[in-house]
């Protein structure tokens, strides 16, 4: 596989607003891209849209806006996911040799409340009382903390992080600071999980433009590499309600495992590699687990890293620089590529109050229904 490398992202900040159209959000976002790229629109040769809640053929309603060049744009939907999906497929569209440029668009405009979970699940899988978040990652969450002696208060402060971060992330949906206390005593969602340490779904946009080495100087002196990408689903049970299929007698990685595994092996890096990430978190809990799911930590022990602040900005590996889906909220189509903008901001240093000092490898990580999961890794 070719060299694929970032030569321009663009965002437009997560959050609510009721009388704008995705149309223009989207249409935002790539024209940001295009424009930190040097890119015309002309020069892009495919282009992937990831989005899941809104119609048919929003990739072309989007980009159709900057002309019609005749080339495919595809939407892609792989619930929270959606964004690492496509960007995956450019990845490959571009390494096998088939494409030398193109745009990767997420886009979202998301109901209020909690996912619908008839977009997700069938009756008798909702019926199981399972599927409404945070109900699954509560009960994991309470299972860690009688299995590893895991406590509130760590949970919380990954939240305290979070919104410490996002105070100077201008993209961010909410940037507001909270004490520890404030975290607690928030109104209970789901025992462990408070309110202010979940994450909203909202609106927003992302856009990344990629081309292969053979082109990329042409547009970035100083491009991004994407040295490892990949989309993968569970194995034979999921990480919240039932499948089809169950085992208690298989060995059933989690799928963030699985998924680390092969972007360690495409980048040739390990954890301790990385320099500053950006995982999901629908919850702080959610968040503690990717720790330990990534590879910083063995499995019981992401308590420990809160307690050292190993993963807060000027710690052994900073997380969520960005302030997370917690503060920045999750329009899911646009999550990944958002996490990617953020990485690409902290490699070329320009990420400002935020910025990890020498950053040279990143990595994104996103996770949701279905066992959906995409992880990147960015290096400078």
């Amino acid at each position: 596989m070719r060299p694929v490398y970032i030569v321009g992202v663009g965002i437009h900040k997560f959050g609510r607003f009721e009388d704008k159209p995705y149309t223009q959000m989207g249409l935002e976002a790539a024209s940001m891209a295009l424009a930190d790229a040097n890119m015309p629109w002309r020069d892009v040769q495919q282009a992937y849209c990831g989005r899941m809640y809104l119609p048919a053929t929003t990739g072309l309603r989007v980009l159709g806006q900057l002309g019609r060049t005749g080339i495919s744009i595809i939407d892609v939907e792989a619930a929270c996911a959606s964004g690492g999906a496509a960007l995956a497929q450019a990845c490959m569209a571009i390494g096998s040799g088939a494409k030398d440029t193109a745009m990767v668009l997420g886009v979202e405009k998301m109901p209020r409340g909690f996912m619908d979970p008839r977009q997700l699940y069938e009756d008798w899988q909702i019926a199981t009382g399972l599927s409404q978040n945070p109900i699954p990652w509560a009960i994991r969450a309470r299972r860690h903390m009688y299995e590893h002696g895991t406590t509130v208060e760590q949970i919380a402060r990954i939240s305290v992080k979070n919104h410490k971060n996002s105070v100077h992330n201008p993209y961010a949906m909410y940037q507001k600071e909270f004490s520890l206390e404030q975290v607690l005593n928030s109104p209970l969602v789901n025992d462990p999980i408070n309110l202010l340490s979940i994450c909203a779904p909202n609106e927003g946009a992302a856009a990344i433009v990629l081309c292969s080495g053979d082109v990329a100087h042409k547009y970035s002196d100083a491009p991004i590499e994407v040295a490892g990408c990949s989309h993968k689903v569970a194995l034979y049970t999921h990480f919240s309600v039932p499948l089809y299929t169950q085992s208690a007698k298989v060995t059933n990685p989690h799928v963030t495992q699985l998924t680390a595994a092969e972007v360690y092996a495409q980048a040739g890096i390990g954890p301790e590699d990385v320099d500053v990430m950006e995982v999901q978190d629908t919850d702080a809990f959610c968040e503690l687990e990717a720790y330990e799911h990534i590879g910083l930590c063995p499995i019981g022990e992401g308590g420990r890293l809160v307690d050292d602040g190993d993963t807060q900005i000027g710690g052994r590996i900073p997380v969520n620089t960005s302030g997370g889906l917690i503060s920045k909220g999750e329009p899911v189509g646009a999550s990944h590529v958002g996490q990617i903008f953020e990485l690409v901001s902290q490699l070329r240093g320009r990420a400002g109050a935020r910025q990890v000092e020498g950053a040279k490898v990143g990595l994104a990580h996103v996770i949701g229904a279905g066992g959906n999961c995409a992880i990147t890794v960015l290096k400078r």
